[in-house]
């Protein structure tokens, strides 16, 4: 709502409390507004008294106060709004009013500054009142606004101030559970256990739900069984599920405990708030009815039930629900059941379900049959008298239309008409003797009225009429034709000429014809349009001739009826020289036709694509000269001039053969007067009607001389790294007919040569199939041309199938002309279907595959628009005489079915390439079928070649050779529809097949594979697919891992399983040789917490390649066996390899904290505790927030291996980016201590044993985190698509032996563990000497020099002294390892 201008944030509450005192009680001195600036609210304060409160106390009332609260600074709003909701209710009395209770405090209107104006906005549970709402104002949209509202313009203030309002009130349903036993009693109203349990209930209930907005009312219903259930209804506004929460929780407490209520049972179901509608009102067998429920509560979780069926309704071939949320504010739920029966009749229930609330809806339908009431059988005689036909519902509704249809031997026709006032059709008709067979005993005609509804409903009634003939009269039908086709043959036929064909029955009306008078003289290229007007509105059939008798094409013209007259329009968007001549314009009622001709003068004018120039771009000293040609395939009287910016110059006329070319020497001084300069050069064609067409632009650069290099006599001139095209045509002048005419050829300047760069060459025979199949899109017979032209280009495309192998553009110009032919909107006959797929076999041979990778290497998409044309094809293929259509080649085969009247089949095809090793099956449920309009072909086409030639996806992966299977229906689908296709898995490159279709709209609407509305099932060597809407299949195979029986594969996989028993079986030896020098080693605080760390990595690696084991066994391949158990596996494996980083990460920061806060000392048990809480707490909230945010989702996995997903929602980066990050942080630990230990500051000596055990730390995490580091950085090589085989090997082998590192460096390579060893299993003799030999040995220093650095690097890596540095290693599984054992992760 706008409100007039402020300058603060404002924000208005509303305050409920009780008082016993009485309604008199002046309240103005303590309920006042809040202002912490200037105060602008309305003058008065309204106080108003609630309600009674049922309680002990009856003169304790409620009332209501408004408050409003400004602030300067708009940051106060929300840590106020948090105190509000944060207070426990009722609030108490205090020392000045112990009377007075605050039940509750709630936020009703916010108010923001915009510019210059104050936005204010309701909270929820609150709106503006209805009958201020300007509903048909759009108004300005605020960023501060708050979504949902659905009223942001007011006529005015509300009656109680500038502030929202409770929501309308409305009546919950509500139950709740006691964990009590069921008595009988109970069900007593009357009984006193029933009367003990309705107070108590009631009074904890009023107690608790006093504190939502609007209450009014709360009643105990009854109880039933299920320990027991309490039923209950609320009389209240719409509360927001927080605020209902936090009533139930006061319901609980308020409660005696020994009820035991449940807390978790409540629910609330209301039906106030829910808009139901059906459409239509009236409901007849057959319509598609459309059920609505709207609701402002948004949520998209909304349920269907009938109440009859006694079930849910789910989407299936008669029944589609789609819920959507409109604009933020209000869920929309839409039920659709198509062609409706009897049997879906009764109650529907519509139900919104958001936290506790349900939101449920009722309405009951009823389906009433179209009963239709007609004449009874009847006998006609033939005298030319009106005989009306009569059909009328038996319910008065509009109908959509009312058809008649008539069926016999013979044919008598009629017009219908509908009765105003009333649901009835009449058909008049007039039958006489011409009409009617001779003999007594006549022909039955049977006349069907169809009545059909707004909504789909069909209700029909037959009557059956039997003519008899009043004499023996002949109909001389033969003799009107024959008139015809005589007077149309004539050629004195003036343009206004209107002549009436009669029968020898002169009754019929003769009518006349009014055609376009002005004359029509059009160029090529131009758009004309005849209109011809018939005096009457009765016809059986218009159309249009020429005058040699072909007739035109229906869709060149309209015809429409109109009450007085009737007129049919003939366009022509662009004409050609075929268009030239005369045209008759005929309508035909009964056995008279009328028609009116029109002559049309179509002058020669050659269009810009006809007109060939050369050069298409030149280079030339800014002093030299070239010659500039345009070429036409005609010698017309044309005016032909050349311009140059403003200046025009005549042409020179030239004629070789058919060829006529116009010539212009460019001359650089005369023309440009400073250099370098681009110029554009065109030329223009004139003809004898004034009209002209200008050439396609000829490019001229003036250059220095110097700069120009290259020189050809007929390419031209240019400098280095220029790029020119040439039209094929001028390049060879020979009049070799197989001579290149048709094309561009691309040279590039190098050097002092022009270099070929590319040639996109067109041979003259294919050549001249595109220019016919450019004039045949164009004609005005094209219907009669197309079937002999894909004839003869299936015999051409044939014949030259070397020239298309050898040149991208001879193939590029079929695909061209397949494209083009393909929206010619005729039908196509099976012989037509069969030389199109007897093309596209040609070109879709293997030897040409060479050549459609250079056409994709030029970024064109000639594959998709090859597709394209063969949907096309198949969309309008019909065929009459068969139900069955096949038709087999080696590169392409189609099967198809046309559906007839009846009971349907399922649609199964199966295709089979042995040369390819393919095959696959297509199928359509019967349910599907059915629903499809008699006479429709369904029609698919294979592809076992296509695939390779398809452009690749969007992540630019190559895939596995499959069949593209693309389906296709002639009529529009109406209701849901799904089709199945099984592929063979021919998985020859590894990875996971994916279902996938061709999207034509994909990467700017050259198409790309999309995975959009289908699932995929694998089952041995065939992969599964489903899909709800028809296009081109096929499946994808993505490369993740190598080849099950590629070598390396097996060499991954035996060093994953030998690296992996030594990891488990090193593990374990380290816990046990801790386990055994435990008490020895840990006799100091840093040295305890150091084995702490290493028994924790140790214990959680062991851990973790246990459930990698697991995972192992529940994968097969390319998916998974059980996916619950897959779940788990990852759960599990992510948060034992998370702690072992987590625990290195503490092994580094204790490091940290004892040589830089020397002098702060921690207890043990704090110690533990942080390491406890950084080692797995921190892991299991990463696993667990990851699980939760994708499982619901069931994105959590990877389709074909137990680890996280990294394809769909990048999971992976859960565990990569810890990881990574515990890496750098203990590089830099290691590097801050080695600079601490090499620098000390005064005071920093801790004591010998401290000392010690912190060189054996920093060792540790010297050594092993740069190896650490390495591991994970050919790990995050391997996650990229097509890495190297070296990064996965180095990465397996790394991660397969931590354990073993773990064993070696975290444990025996610290001497303290050594000698605690031999301390317990050898001799106390060899010990000593043991002993000894390692004192002498370790006094040698890795440094000669005796400078101050090498005796520090000595002591830090253990060479002095009696203790060494142990390393202990944290490891982890693959990120991307591609072994059968790691890979799992993938």
């Amino acid at each position: 709502m706008k409100h007039p201008g402020r300058t603060t944030l404002c924000f208005v509450i509303l305050v409920v409390y009780s008082s016993q005192v009485t309604a008199t009680w002046n309240i103005e001195s303590t309920v006042h507004p809040l202002d912490l600036q200037e105060h602008e609210l309305a003058e008065e304060e309204p106080l108003r008294q609630k309600r009674a409160v049922a309680t002990s106390h009856p003169t304790a009332k409620e009332y209501t106060v408004d408050i409003e609260i400004s602030f300067e600074n708009a940051s106060f709003l929300e840590p106020v709004k948090a105190y509000l909701n944060s207070l426990s209710f009722p609030i108490q009395g205090n020392d000045t009013d112990p009377t007075a209770n605050i039940l509750s405090i709630e936020v009703t209107t916010v108010c923001r500054p915009t510019g210059n104006e104050i936005w204010c906005s309701c909270e929820t549970g609150y709106r503006w009142p209805q009958e201020q709402c300007l509903h048909n104002l759009t108004c300005q949209e605020h960023d501060n606004a708050p979504a949902g509202h659905r009223c942001n313009c007011l006529k005015g203030l509300p009656p109680n101030g500038p502030f929202c309002q409770l929501q309308r009130d409305i009546t919950l349903r509500m139950s709740v559970r006691l964990n009590v036993g069921f008595q009988e009693d109970l069900r007593n109203t009357s009984s006193a256990l029933y009367r003990s349990y309705k107070t108590d209930l009631e009074t904890a209930f009023w107690k608790g739900y006093s504190i939502l907005p609007g209450f009014k009312l709360v009643t105990v219903t009854g109880f039933r069984p299920g320990s027991v259930v309490v039923a209950y209804e609320i009389r209240t506004t719409t509360p927001s599920p927080g605020l209902m929460h936090r009533a139930n929780e006061l319901v609980t407490q308020n409660l005696n405990q020994t009820y035991k209520m449940d807390y978790t049972s409540f629910q609330a179901v209301t039906s106030n708030e829910t808009r139901f509608s059906v459409t239509p009102e009236i409901i007849f067998e057959g319509d598609t009815v459309t059920l609505v429920c709207e609701n402002d509560v948004l949520s998209s979780n909304v349920s269907w039930h009938h109440v009859g069926k006694h079930s849910d309704i789910q989407n299936g071939s008669r029944f589609w629900v789609y819920t959507t949320v409109l604009n933020n504010l209000t869920s929309v739920s839409r039920l659709t059941v198509f062609n409706i029966t009897l049997g879906d009749a009764g109650e529907y229930i519509c139900k919104l379900t958001i936290d506790i609330f349900e939101y449920e809806s009722r309405k009951k339908i009823n389906v009433t049959p179209i009963r239709i009431l007609a004449n009874e059988d009847m006998k006609v005689t033939c005298d030319n008298s009106p005989v009306s036909l009569n059909c009328c519902s038996e319910i008065n509704v509009n109908w959509s239309k009312v058809e008649w249809k008539q069926e016999g031997e013979i044919t008598i026709p009629g017009n219908s008409e509908a009765d105003s006032g009333s649901s009835c059709s009449r058909y008049t008709l007039k039958a006489d003797g011409s009409q009617c067979p001779s003999g007594s005993a006549g022909r039955t005609v049977i006349y069907t009225c169809e009545f059909i509804s707004f909504h789909g409903a069909r209700g029909s009634k037959s009557i059956e009429v039997t003519f008899t003939s009043v004499g023996d009269k002949s109909s001389h039908k033969g003799e009107v034709h024959e008139l015809l086709r005589h007077v149309m043959e004539m050629s004195t036929v003036q343009s206004t000429t209107g002549i009436s064909l009669e029968t020898n029955k002169a009754q019929e009306q003769q009518a006349n014809l009014t055609i376009t008078p002005d004359p029509i003289s059009v160029s090529e290229g131009q758009n004309f349009s005849i209109k011809c007007i018939s005096d009457v509105s009765n016809y059986d059939e218009v159309y249009w001739k020429t005058s040699a008798g072909i007739k035109i094409y229906q869709r060149f013209y309209t015809t429409r009826r109109y009450p007085d007259r009737a007129e049919s329009v003939l366009t022509v968007r662009s004409s050609t020289r075929e268009w030239n001549g005369t045209y008759h314009c005929i309508f035909r009622y009964r056995n008279s036709y009328s028609f009116a001709t029109k002559d049309v003068t179509v002058h020669p004018l050659p269009q810009e694509p006809n007109i060939m120039v050369d050069p298409l771009e030149a280079s030339i000293p800014c002093t030299g000269s070239h010659p500039f040609m345009c070429c036409v395939e005609e010698d017309e009287d044309y005016k032909v001039t050349f311009q140059v910016d403003a200046l025009s110059f005549p042409a020179a006329k030239e004629v070789h053969g058919k060829q006529v070319c116009y010539k212009f020497n460019f001359m650089a001084k005369s023309i440009v007067s400073w250099c370098p300069k681009h110029v554009d050069l065109f030329c223009h064609f004139t003809n004898a009607a004034n009209n002209s067409v200008r050439s396609r632009s000829m490019k001229l650069n003036l250059v220095p001389g110097e700069n120009i290099t290259c020189r050809d006599p007929i390419i031209g001139v240019g400098e280095p790294g220029k790029v020119i095209p040439k039209l094929c045509r001028f390049l060879n002048l020979s009049s070799s007919p197989t001579s290149p005419v048709g094309g561009i050829t691309t040279y590039k300047c190098v050097g002092s040569q022009w270099e070929l760069k590319k040639s996109d060459c067109i041979s003259a025979p294919i050549n001249s199939l595109l220019q016919l199949a450019k004039a045949l899109s164009k004609s005005p017979s094209q219907d009669k041309k197309l079937p002999t032209y894909l004839k003869d280009l299936s015999v051409s495309t044939d014949k030259v199938a070397h020239e298309v192998s050898s040149s991208p553009g001879n193939l590029g110009a079929i695909v061209n002309i397949l494209d083009l032919l393909s929206t010619v909107p005729i039908q196509v006959n099976s012989e037509m279907m069969m030389n199109v797929l007897s093309t596209v076999n040609v070109i879709l041979d293997k030897p040409i595959l060479g050549t459609w990778k250079v056409l994709q290497q030029q970024q064109t998409n000639h594959s998709s628009q090859l597709l394209d044309s063969v949907e096309r094809f198949s969309r309008a293929l019909r065929s009459k005489d068969s139900t069955v259509l096949s038709i087999s080649h080696t590169n392409v085969q189609m099967r198809g079915m046309v559906i007839k009247s009846g009971s349907p089949k399922p649609y199964k095809q199966r295709f089979v390439f042995s040369d390819s090793d393919l095959w696959g099956n297509v199928a359509i449920d019967e349910c599907h079928v059915e629903n499809l309009q008699p006479d429709t072909s369904i029609v698919t086409v294979a592809f076992p070649t296509l695939k390779t030639i398809l452009a690749q996806d969007t992540q630019g992966k190559n895939f596995a050779n499959s069949l593209v299977m693309t389906t296709t229906v002639s009529h529009k689908i109406t209701a849901p529809f799904r089709i199945s296709m099984t592929f063979k898995n021919n998985n020859s490159l590894g990875g996971k097949p994916q279902c996938v279709f061709w999207n034509f709209s994909l990467a700017n609407y050259t198409g790309g594979w999309d995975s959009s509305g289908c699932y995929m099932k694998v089952n041995g060597d065939s992969v599964f697919c489903s899909c709800d809407h028809l296009t081109s299949f096929s499946i994808l195979m993505s490369p993740d891992s190598p080849d099950p029986d590629s070598l390396l594969k097996i060499l991954l996989d035996i060093i994953s399983y030998i690296g992996l028993c030594f990891s488990i079986l090193s593990l374990a030896a380290c816990l046990v040789v801790e386990a055994v020098v435990w008490k020895s080693v840990t006799k100091n605080r840093t040295s305890y917490m150091r084995h702490i760390c290493i028994v924790n990595i140790a214990a959680s690696l062991l851990v973790a390649d246990i459930w990698f084991i697991v995972a192992s066994t529940i994968r097969d391949h390319h998916y998974v066996l059980n996916e619950t158990a897959c779940v788990a596996a990852t759960f599990f494996i992510h948060f034992f390899y998370l702690s072992v980083f987590f625990w290195m990460l503490t092994l580094g920061l204790m490091l940290f904290y004892r040589l830089v806060f020397i002098l702060h000392d921690s207890s043990k048990s704090i110690q533990k505790a942080i390491a406890f809480s950084l080692g797995y707490g921190c892991p299991l909230i990463i696993s667990v927030i990851t699980v939760g945010a994708t499982q619901p989702r069931e994105v959590y996995t990877r389709k074909n291996a137990c680890w996280l997903n990294w394809e769909d929602t990048k999971a992976l980066l859960a565990f990569v980016i810890p990881a990574l990050i515990i890496v750098v942080v203990n590089m830099t630990i290691t590097v801050v201590v080695i600079t601490k230990i090499l620098r000390p500051s005064i005071g920093d000596k801790p004591n010998k044993q401290e000392k010690n055990s912190l060189f054996q730390i920093t060792k540790s995490i010297g050594v092993l985190t740069p190896l650490l580091g390495l591991t994970w950085g050919f790990g995050l090589a391997t996650v990229f698509q097509g890495s190297n085989a070296v990064f996965h090997i180095v990465f397996t082998l790394l991660n397969a032996f931590q354990g073993l590192f773990i064993l070696l460096f975290g444990c025996l390579w610290d001497q303290k563990v050594q000698e605690a060893l031999l301390k317990k299993f050898s001799l106390s003799r060899w010990s000593s000497q043991h002993s000894k030999s390692t004192s002498l040995g370790s006094s040698t220093p890795v440094f000669s020099m005796s400078s101050p650095i090498s005796r520090r690097f000595n002591n830090l890596f253990g060479k002095t002294g009696t203790y060494n540095v142990s390393t202990p290693e944290t490891t982890s599984s693959s990120l991307e390892n591609t072994s059968s054992a790691y890979s799992l992760l993938n």
